[in-house]
């Protein structure tokens, strides 16, 4: 009871009462647990009888056991209880899980190129600087004549890794293709070698056509614009002075200005 005094303890010291939440709580969840195995026992089925004998054919009532924390339970249910916290452990590696490299033949668990690009090849055969580098989307276009239905659509699509771009970290991210994934689809799209690189050099033969095409218009332009000067400055004011005669033929005949170097041929007869 709340007012009863605490017993000794083991120690010979005066056991410190529990607090009256705490006697409340545990008392509640006794009851709790009394009136659900009260329910779960009005729930089962009766047992059945022996006929003639008046004998009940039911099984021992199951052993009740008190935890400790104001509940009761079954001795089957702490049992469930057990049986679910047993874990499985890992399985061992099997020889199946393992990758043969393309390059050496050698067995390896994972990889770079292996998880990245799908590409079975090992780290000790991965060629950085080789076929095995990475291109960027741009280049995998210009150098290898690649649309974007080519690196996005046709099947399979290509893998690609996304990285920040170096130059400046607010410009999109960069898409990074493996060189040698490119060229195998490169040479799918174009048949073979030979066609590509007729491609390539016919795909820059017109941009060198173009930009000189741009460039002579240019040149056009400015030249018009600086005889159309020339023209309205000779008009408002300058005067040819021309400079002594000079005999070109026997009867052909020159004058040089000295102001703008205009030349005046003339005959005498």
């Amino acid at each position: 009871m709340e007012g009863e005094a605490a017993g000794p303890s083991l120690d010979g010291e005066a056991e410190q009462p529990l607090p009256a939440a705490v006697r409340a709580r545990i008392e509640r969840n006794r009851q709790r647990a009394l009136m659900l195995r009260q329910a779960r026992l009005a729930c089962r089925p009766y047992p059945a009888q022996t006929a003639g004998t008046g004998i009940t054919n039911a099984k021992a009532p199951p052993k009740i056991i008190d935890t400790g924390g104001g509940f009761f339970l079954e001795e089957e249910e702490i049992e469930e209880q057990r049986i679910e916290k047993i874990v499985e452990q890992p399985g061992p590696v099997l020889e199946f899980d393992y990758i043969i490299c393309e390059e050496c033949s050698r067995e390896f668990m994972d990889s770079y190129l292996s998880n990245h690009f799908d590409l079975s090849v090992c780290d000790n055969c991965r060629d950085t600087e080789g076929k095995h580098r990475l291109l960027t989307r741009t280049e995998a276009k210009q150098e290898y004549l690649l649309k974007d239905c080519d690196l996005d659509k046709r099947e399979p699509v290509l893998r690609f890794i996304v990285k920040k771009n170096p130059h400046n970290t607010q410009w999109g991210d960069m898409k990074l293709y493996l060189k040698l994934q490119v060229i195998k689809r490169s040479l799918e799209v174009w048949g073979n070698e030979e066609v590509l690189k007729e491609a390539k050099e016919t795909r820059q033969e017109n941009r060198d056509k173009m930009k000189q095409k741009k460039f002579d218009k240019k040149v056009k332009e400015l030249r018009r614009a600086v005889r159309s000067s020339l023209w309205t400055k000779e008009r408002s004011a300058h005067q040819h002075d021309y400079g002594p005669e000079e005999q070109i033929e026997e009867d052909m005949y020159r004058k040089t200005c000295t102001i703008c170097a205009h030349e005046l041929t003339y005959e005498k007869m």
